[in-house]
């Protein structure tokens, strides 16, 4: 049986929420992938986005397991 390996985009917001949400995923064995458009183009030598638009990517087969982790993540950090 093959793996869905497709990634969903499960947040976007500042680099500094980002990291401490991907932290929260990782304590329980679900990898992400970060992607800040804002400062690849500022290293590119022009600037696109804003520093709030940090993406957080998921792989599609772990949406589920994730939920009840980013859910709880907002609640406590509100």
């Amino acid at each position: 049986m093959e793996e869905n390996n497709n990634l969903i985009r499960i947040y976007t917001g500042s680099e500094i929420t980002v990291n401490l949400l991907k932290d929260e995923l990782e304590k329980l064995g679900i990898s992400s992938i970060i992607q800040n458009d804002f400062n690849s183009s500022v290293t590119a030598g022009f600037a696109t986005g804003t520093r709030y638009s940090v993406d957080l990517f998921i792989k599609e087969h772990d949406v589920n397991k994730a939920k009840p982790i980013i859910k709880g993540f907002f609640q406590i950090n509100k």
